[in-house]
């Protein structure tokens, strides 16, 4: 028998990339918003 244990678990689980972002969605939802309608309005003003 081998003396070392085969525990799989690791110590620190790897950050799961949804869950990273999921936080900071409610403001950079408002934010991303804002610079697509500013942008659509200088779009929209530069074509007229």
């Amino acid at each position: 028998m081998s003396s070392h244990s085969h525990d799989h678990t690791p110590a620190q689980a790897p950050a799961d990339a949804v869950e990273a972002i999921v936080p900071v969605i409610p403001m950079v939802l408002p934010v991303v918003g804002g610079v697509l309608m500013f942008l659509l309005a200088f779009i929209a003003v530069y074509m007229a």
